[in-house]
This record gives C-alpha cells, sequence and structure tokens, in this order.
C-alpha cells in the first residue's frame, strides 16, 4: 500500500506503537511517521506507507498546532506529567493576567533548549535513551520560532493553565511548559497535549487507531487515504508519457514545459501513480530528486 494515513494518535501509546498497529492492518511492512508524538500525546499522526516513506524529506519543516494544559507547582526531569518531580512543590501565586505577561516572551524566533528526555539525536542515539542509561546528554539550544502562544484559561484550585501553540519544526511544548514555570517562580511541566495539526494535516482529516482496527481489510483502509496530488500540496503535478517516464527512471533530467517557474515538480504516469519528484535545474529542464516507481 502506498500513501499518507493521518491517525489521530491516542494516549498511552509510542508512535513506534501505532507503526506496529498500521502494518498488522495494512499488510504494508515500509511506515514511517512524520513527527514523534510522546506517549502521553494525542492527535494527528500522519505516516508514509510504502514506497512514499521516501517523501518524508520534504515534510521536515512542517509547522505544528497543539491545545493542552500546563501544571504549575512543581517541575519534573522531563518536562511533563510522565517524569519525577524535581525539587521542592511550590503553590502557584500568580493569575491568569500575571501568567499571560510572561508568556508573550514565548512568542516570536527563539532559542530553545529541547529536554534531555527527547528523541533528538545525539550522534545518532536518541537522547531519552542516553538519559535512561544515566549518560550525560549535552544538548544543544535549537532555533525555532513561535507563532502564537495562549493561555486560554486557569485553574486556581490545581493550579493548571490550558493554552494553544503554533509552532515551527522541532518545537518542544514540553520546553516551554518548564520555562514558564520557572519564570513563575514554582516550576511547572506540561500536563496533557493535544496535536491539532502537522503541516497540512488536521484532526478532521484523522482516523482513529479503533477506526483503524474495525476497518475491513487493506482496500478499505486504503479508500481512506488522501488522493496522491493532495499530498505536498505546495508542489504542482504533472502527468508525463511513457518515454517521460521512462528517462526519470534512470535518473535522466527531462523538459516539463507547463512548470517553467515552479522549483519542484511532483510527476504521475496516471491519475494517481506518482513517480517522481523533480527540481528545477534551468528553464524547464528538471532534474529527478527522488523516484517512486
Amino acid at each position: 500500500m502506498n500513501g499518507l494515513l493521518v491517525l489521530d494518535k491516542p494516549a498511552g501509546m509510542t508512535s513506534h506503537d501505532v507503526v506496529s498497529i498500521v502494518r498488522r492492518a495494512t499488510g504494508e511492512r515500509s511506515i514511517g511517521h512524520l513527527g514523534t508524538l510522546d506517549p502521553m500525546a494525542t492527535g494527528v499522526l500522519p505516516l508514509l506507507l510504502g514506497k512514499y516513506t521516501r517523501l518524508a524529506q520534504f515534510f521536515g519543516k512542517a509547522e505544528k498546532q497543539y491545545t493542552g494544559t500546563i501544571r504549575f507547582g512543581f517541575a519534573t526531569d522531563t518536562f511533563d506529567a510522565e517524569g519525577a518531580q524535581v525539587g521542592e512543590a511550590v503553590p502557584l501565586r500568580l493569575g491568569l493576567d500575571e501568567l499571560r505577561a510572561l508568556s508573550v516572551r514565548f512568542n516570536g524566533e527563539m532559542d530553545q533548549v529541547p529536554p534531555v528526555y527527547s528523541a533528538k539525536k545525539i550522534n545518532g542515539v536518541p537522547a531519552h535513551k542516553l538519559a535512561r542509561a544515566g549518560v550525560d546528554v549535552p544538548v544543544k539550544a535549537a532555533q525555532i520560532f513561535i507563532h502564537a502562544f495562549e493561555l486560554l484559561g486557569l485553574d486556581e484550585s490545581v493550579g493548571e493553565a490550558s493554552f494553544r501553540m503554533h509552532v515551527s519544526a522541532g518545537g518542544y511544548v514540553r520546553s516551554v511548559a518548564h520555562e514558564l514555570g520557572q519564570l513563575a517562580g514554582c516550576g511547572a511541566h506540561l500536563s496533557s497535549l493535544r496535536r491539532t495539526q502537522a503541516g497540512p494535516f488536521t484532526l478532521e482529516q484523522a482516523i482513529t487507531v479503533d477506526a483503524l482496527k474495525g476497518m475491513a481489510g487493506a482496500a478499505e483502509i486504503e479508500g481512506r487515504l488522501p488522493h496522491p496530488r493532495t499530498i505536498l500540496p505546495e508542489m504542482p503535478a504533472v502527468t508525463v508519457d511513457e518515454q517521460t517516464a521512462g528517462k526519470l527512471r534512470n535518473g535522466m533530467q527531462v523538459n516539463l514545459p507547463e512548470y517553467s517557474s515552479a522549483p519542484l515538480v511532483k510527476v504521475f504516469t496516471s491519475p494517481t501513480d506518482m513517480l517522481a519528484v523533480t527540481k528545477r535545474v534551468a528553464g524547464t529542464l528538471m532534474q529527478p530528486i527522488i523516484v517512486l516507481g
């Protein structure tokens, strides 16, 4: 099965757990997810299936949108509710307006230090594996962009604030919760998280894991996949003849006069069969970057 499947990940599962479920449901072994979700998090998890896994490189800069809650009063070593408490508990003494005044610092471009317990690779090894093995993890700050971070409300009885966030690729919501707690003087951690959008993919498109398990075989699942031409909508699509397709399969440059100004073009051999993604070399001359056929 080749295509893109958008799932609504439930809490308590790793992204790898979800991939295993999709493998069993579809019979497709080659599956890759676009952006890990922590076990406690829920929401949009896009997965590439079959030969479409080769398209992953074009989704690396996808922005994300979230809703969730931040619990004030103490920090944790993982910056979320799954970690161990760090330090003494300190009651939150600020109101919603005061917290909102602090939260404005988390808008725009900034350097952010990822959590030590994260999927970020250190010399090819996920940082969380090194941290759990007792290794000192040299996590470096990365530049991110937070388009919006808004505190929506505060439950003062438990010291928990609800929020929404729109952040660039590579941004960690957990780090924002942790740093906001430091500014508030009482510590904080992420207590719940739901991804509402990943790149162009939304919850409205997503299939729940239970619904996936209840589908009658791979054919029904395939019928729920987005149309191939809607994937990577920023790239125009063109259908070519067999002679041009043969050149692309052999890695040769071809002329695509229909799109003389587009930097990247998706090439199809039929309305639904994507063959390649090409890059403009000069004028109408295009070079295949990847060939799916």
